[in-house]
């Protein structure tokens, strides 16, 4: 059977349900008996260090990496899927090892934030995006007014980070939430 390589992303705020989508879909693959392997940053240490964990508490085994190029000397030789949780946080080269990953028939599953808490483009997000075959972008439901939400809000004592505040932070609830584009704020 021939498989073709390909990339997917799923993208959004946080709480929208990314690492969920990503586990739905690595669970599918499984079921279907493809070898699958997780990758995540190793930085991100919320839940288990090996493992992807959601918000909602569902998780999947996984290997933390320091930087992007240990990923292809971390995979098994007879993999088909590769799925990258938390991808903003990986260096550019991130791109590179994904682009040769599906050259290479992979189907790659690349999760993680579009937006940094400013409402900008996140790390290598953008050009992921770009590049893939298909891309999801999820919302959550803003914390505010309970409308869709497409942005992550960082909070620093309960009120809005500021813009020039460091864009690299790993947390969760207790820093973060979801809002709409009228009640996100970052104060210059």
């Amino acid at each position: 059977m021939h498989h073709k390589g390909s990339v997917e992303v799923i993208c959004g705020s946080m709480f929208s349900g990314k690492t969920d989508e990503l586990i739905r879909r690595l669970r599918r693959a499984v079921i279907a008996r493809q070898k699958v392997q997780v990758f995540k940053p190793a930085i991100d240490i919320r839940y288990a260090v090996e493992k992807v964990t959601s918000h909602a508490g569902t998780d999947f085994a996984a290997i933390p990496v320091e930087k992007a190029a240990d990923i292809p000397s971390r995979m098994d030789r007879d993999v088909t899927v590769v799925a990258i949780d938390e991808a903003q946080f990986f260096d550019e080269g991130i791109i590179q090892v994904v682009e040769q990953l599906a050259a290479e028939n992979i189907r790659v599953i690349v999760a993680g934030l579009d937006t940094d808490f400013r409402g900008e483009p996140f790390g290598p997000m953008p050009v992921l995006m770009a590049r893939a075959e298909s891309v999801e972008k999820l919302q959550a439901i803003c914390m505010v007014c309970g409308e869709p939400a497409c942005r992550t809000q960082r909070l620093v004592n309960g009120k809005p980070a500021r813009y020039d505040d460091p864009v690299v932070i790993v947390g969760a609830a207790e820093m973060y939430e979801a809002r709409c584009r009228e009640h996100h704020e970052v104060p210059r």
